[in-house]
C-alpha cells in the first residue's frame, strides 16, 4: 500500500470514530495498568466484568497490595492465567508503591520492568495514559496490517516497527485505537465484512471483492 493510500485509509477511519479509545473500562492510569495486564490472552468484555467487582473493593496500588495473592484471585478468576496474573499484579502493586511512590511510570523501561508487563502493555499504557506515539500490536492489528497490505509483517515486531514508519505523524496517536477496533468488528479473522468496510476502496486484499459481492446476494 502507497503512502495516498494509507493516508485515504487512516483518514476514513478517522471519519467513523473520531476520537477512539481502549474499551477497558477504568478510572485512572493504575487502573489502566491493570486492565491491560488482564486482558492477556483475554477479552475486554471478561475484564471489564472482573474490574467492575475488583476495583470498586480495591483500585489502588495499596488496596490491591493489601489482598494479597489470594485475595486477589476470586475477583479474577473468571480470566485466562489467572494465577499467574495475580502473582503478577502483587508484585506490580508492590514494586510501584517501593519505588514510584504508586505512580505508574511514563516510561518504557520502568513500565516494562513491572511483573506482567511486556512490550505490548507497556505500548497500550504509554498510547492511552500519556498520549505516546506507540503501536500496540495485538492479533487484530497483525491481521489487519498483513490482510490489508497497510503494514505487511512477518513478526509482531516487524508490523509494529513498520506502522511507526509509515504512518503520518496526524494519525499516529490514535491509529492503534482505529486498527484494533477495526480487525475485532469489521475485518475479523473468519468473516471479515467486507461489505460494511469503510476502506474496501484502499484495501488491498485480494478476496475483498469475492467475500463483498457474497454477503450483498440475497
Amino acid at each position: 500500500m502507497n503512502r495516498d493510500k494509507r493516508v485515504a485509509f487512516l483518514t476514513q477511519l478517522r471519519n467513523e470514530n473520531p476520537e477512539p479509545t481502549t474499551e477497558l473500562e477504568y478510572r485512572d492510569t493504575f487502573q489502566l495498568l491493570i486492565a491491560v495486564i488482564l486482558s492477556a490472552q483475554s477479552t475486554d468484555v471478561g475484564v471489564n466484568k472482573a474490574t467492575a467487582k475488583l476495583f470498586p473493593v480495591a483500585g489502588t496500588p495499596a488496596a490491591i497490595a493489601e489482598l494479597g495473592v489470594e485475595g486477589l484471585k476470586p475477583f479474577i478468576k473468571t480470566i485466562g492465567l489467572f494465577n499467574t496474573k495475580a502473582a503478577n499484579i502483587i508484585k506490580t502493586c508492590k514494586i510501584l508503591l517501593a519505588e514510584h511512590n504508586g505512580i505508574v511510570p511514563n516510561d518504557r523501561v520502568a513500565l516494562e520492568a513491572l511483573p506482567g508487563v511486556g512490550r505490548k502493555t507497556a505500548n497500550v499504557v504509554l498510547n492511552t495514559a500519556f498520549g505516546a506515539p506507540t503501536m500496540a500490536v495485538d492479533t487484530h492489528i497483525y491481521r489487519v496490517s498483513n490482510r490489508t497490505r497497510f503494514a505487511p509483517g512477518k513478526t509482531v515486531l516487524q508490523v509494529e516497527k513498520k506502522l511507526l514508519k509509515v504512518i503520518p505523524d496526524e494519525f499516529i496517536r490514535d491509529a492503534h485505537h482505529w486498527l484494533i477496533l477495526h480487525g475485532r468488528y469489521i475485518c475479523t479473522a473468519r468473516a471479515p465484512k467486507c461489505a460494511a468496510c469503510c476502506v474496501f476502496d484502499q484495501c488491498e486484499y485480494p478476496r475483498r471483492i469475492k467475500i463483498a459481492n457474497e454477503l450483498d446476494t440475497p
